[in-house]
């Protein structure tokens, strides 16, 4: 490398790969389309990497690029972390407490929290971040979550996960569906009706298609989401019957019907707090609240 990069070389790079254009990048920067591309040139002159190939006018990023453009995300990232930090101090100066979760968890459990939380800490910037599992890992090694709540567990090395409760799975469905008069539903009463499911990454869904398979269950037509709320409001349709988190199914108890589905599939929630660093008055209050919001649910 012949030359020393420079800041603004590195802005326009990861200006380009955030846009996928120069005049994106541009737009951005606040600067003009050929700037950047000046810039991105001194940029390949400065590494002696080649970053982008040319392909009918439009710019494409070498594997290289791409590799560059993790390290220059995890910089920003650390960047952004301590502007947030300074901008909360500056706006409340009396602390922030950063909560990943769940987007189960976000509708149903970890609003009665943050209430109990804020009837305490009114002063405390609260940051809720509604979340998949995978995001929360590396969030919580960078330091940019105080505490992460999820129904899924955090494999990564490093973490620490605590169980907060432990349920079981409901099956829900229309108020009028034919199984709506049951309290128990079996898998067996599956086979004869749509189903109404996650995506197959989701920790729940996975098991509940091991149990069909073992018995040879095959619904009649499937619809697939992300998300249980959506699966509430296509059973109030009667589109279908689901099983999915109690904590979702109790939000949606006036336009569906709950019943306990067997065979049980538990459902463990757990807290984990980023490694190595001491929990705050903050975190432990609100953990605390967490609990008790919880145990309200029974």
């Amino acid at each position: 490398m012949g030359r020393h990069l420079n800041s603004r070389q590195i802005e326009a790079f990861r200006a380009v790969m955030l846009t996928g254009t120069t005049t994106g990048a541009a737009q951005i920067l606040n600067t003009t389309q050929p700037a950047v591309s000046r810039t991105l040139a001194q940029l390949q002159a400065a590494t002696g990497i080649k970053l982008f190939e040319i392909n009918r006018g439009r710019l494409t990023p070498t594997p290289e690029a791409k590799e560059l453009f993790d390290s220059v995300q995890r910089h920003f990232l650390g960047l952004e972390k301590i502007e947030q930090t300074v901008t909360a101090l500056r706006q409340s100066g009396t602390g922030l407490l950063r909560v990943a979760c769940t987007p189960v968890l976000g509708i149903s459990v970890i609003p009665a929290a943050a209430q109990r939380f804020k009837n305490d800490f009114p002063s405390v910037r609260v940051s809720l971040h509604t979340i998949e599992t995978h995001q929360m890992q590396d969030g919580l090694l960078s330091g940019m979550y105080d505490m992460a709540v999820s129904t899924s567990r955090l494999n990564s090395t490093g973490l620490d996960p605590q169980l907060i409760h432990q349920s079981h799975a409901v099956c829900v469905m229309g108020k009028s569906h034919a199984l709506a008069t049951k309290a128990r539903i079996d898998v067996d009463d599956l086979s004869e009706f749509p189903l109404l499911a996650h995506h197959q990454d989701d920790t729940l869904q996975r098991r509940l298609d091991s149990l069909l398979e073992k018995k040879g269950i095959r619904p009649p037509s499937i619809i697939e989401t992300n998300y249980s709320a959506t699966i509430c409001m296509l059973a109030a349709s009667n589109l279908g019957v689901g099983v999915i988190s109690p904590y979702a199914a109790t939000v949606f108890a006036n336009v569906v019907h709950i019943a306990q589905f067997h065979p049980r599939i538990s459902i463990q929630t757990e807290m984990t707090f980023p490694p190595n660093i001491a929990q705050s008055k903050l975190t432990i209050a609100f953990a605390g609240h967490l609990r008790d919001a919880f145990t309200q649910l029974g």
